[in-house]
């Protein structure tokens, strides 16, 4: 079962083909180029360099926030036309959840962070499951990062995203336990882990409807 997954959901973007579990190509890019203006280029590249067509296309997947209202409406948009073109099934994967997926294989709470700007964050909690996976321990929230830390307070946590570099000094100073995950390794988002947990979402009934799939900003619209 092959599976297309897209990540546009911040600065960086993403694309992933997989077999199941089995990653076929991946490309990541991170060269300050508006998604709008490579995705569909990268996008049919990298069909062309893996050997596959649409028709071979299974699954699709893809961010649906939080993140860059405009990149995540690019993903969105694109993986819904493909999905409305296809008939293929369709999975959202949050954003956060995808950025857990660095933490891996941490027992510890996991907390991805985004940055929101005006010292506010997405964030996430989640703990590994058993499959490898990220569970959710409470919803994705916007938030500020000193109340944040604040509640988190002597509790063991592995922080990752770019966000958790940009405030390590506050998670620090607020005494919470574990550590900041800061390799780039740890702090970019991976197409092939928005593949993976949607696939996994997939195996379990839990498919989109592609006239009502759309973003999931937390953040309303407009605000600044």
């Amino acid at each position: 079962m092959i599976t297309l997954a897209i990540e546009c959901a911040t600065k960086t973007m993403g694309i992933a083909f997989l077999d199941q579990q089995k990653i076929l190509a991946e490309l990541y890019l991170d060269a300050g180029v508006g998604h709008a203006e490579v995705l569909l280029p990268a996008l049919e590249r990298l069909f062309l360099l893996a050997g596959l067509t649409t028709e071979r296309i299974d699954l699709l997947a893809c961010t649906t926030g939080p993140g860059s209202f405009t990149g995540v409406r690019i993903g969105v948009s694109t993986i819904k036309g493909l999905a409305l073109a296809t008939g293929k099934p369709i999975v959202g994967v949050s954003t956060l959840e995808a950025l857990a997926m660095n933490a891996f294989p941490s027992r510890r709470l996991i907390c991805p962070l985004l940055d929101a700007r005006k010292n506010q964050v997405y964030a996430g909690l989640y703990r590994m499951g058993p499959d490898g996976l990220p569970e959710a321990v409470a919803p994705d929230r916007l938030t500020d990062i000193g109340f944040l830390v604040k509640t988190l307070a002597d509790e063991e946590v592995d922080f990752v995203g770019e966000a958790a570099v940009l405030y390590q000094k506050q998670i620090s100073e607020e005494g919470v336990r574990g550590s900041v995950l800061h390799t780039c390794r740890c702090c970019r988002l991976n197409a092939s882990a928005v593949g993976l947990i949607g696939f996994h979402r997939y195996q379990h009934g839990r498919t989109e409807d592609p006239l009502t799939f759309s973003p999931r900003y937390l953040r309303p619209l407009g605000t600044p």
